[in-house]
């Protein structure tokens, strides 16, 4: 017997079960692979799913900053550098509204007077509504202007939701380069008027405005 027979066939043996590891290893790698897509990816997008969903729907119920700048451009028939920035100002705080009305209004006041106004009220989806507001006027506006108003409108519900009374938020005046914005809150609603030049002198005080479906002078 040749002595060499034996570590031939030794030799053949590991070379023949080469081929079986490399097959088990791609096997393995391609197992890993399926695990991740199949299994681990699916998981984890439909954990991501909801909140996706979630953006896609604000974004629809919702109004942008570009579209709102222009807007406001088109109503005002002007644009200056503050009013991009109250509108900034606005979203930076309070995020995307997802509603704005479109209306003018008078003010009369020394140290006491009132404020009136009417406009249009517009939602992402659907029709305009038409808002009529007043309100007592408190604080350093005197004289008396006109002017046109586009307020920001954030987390109404709908429509119906505008016809009440919201006070005026203390501190919340921020005007800059001819333009101004100033907050009013009630139960989760904010409303964000923005007047250019004479209509400022409107929002300086402080105090609230009810909004209603019918005109009146009437500001309680």
């Amino acid at each position: 017997m040749n002595p060499f027979d034996h570590r031939d066939r030794l030799a053949g043996s590991a070379d023949a079960a080469e081929p079986v590891s490399d097959v088990r290893r791609l096997a393995l790698a391609r197992m890993g692979r399926l695990a991740a897509g199949g299994l681990i990816l699916p998981a984890a997008a439909g954990a991501a799913w909801p909140a996706l969903a979630a953006d896609s729907k604000e974004e629809d119920d919702t109004f942008d900053q570009d579209s709102v700048l222009k807007d406001a451009t088109e109503f005002f028939g002007q644009t200056t550098e503050g009013l991009a920035k109250v509108i900034e100002k606005a979203f930076k705080e309070q995020g995307r509204p997802n509603a704005y009305i479109k209306g003018q209004e008078a003010a009369a006041a020394i140290t006491v007077g009132l404020r009136y106004g009417d406009g249009t009220l517009m939602m992402k989806h659907g029709g305009g509504e038409p808002v009529f507001w007043a309100g007592p006027s408190v604080g350093f506006d005197l004289g008396a202007n006109a002017s046109k108003v586009f307020t920001l409108v954030y987390k109404l519900p709908k429509a119906s939701a505008i016809y009440r009374r919201f006070p005026g938020v203390d501190g919340s005046l921020y005007y800059v380069g001819g333009a101004g914005i100033n907050y009013q809150r009630a139960d989760g609603i904010t409303l964000a008027p923005i007047r250019l030049g004479v209509g400022l002198r409107a929002g300086a005080s402080v105090g609230y405005i009810h909004y209603r479906r019918e005109k009146t002078y009437n500001p309680f």
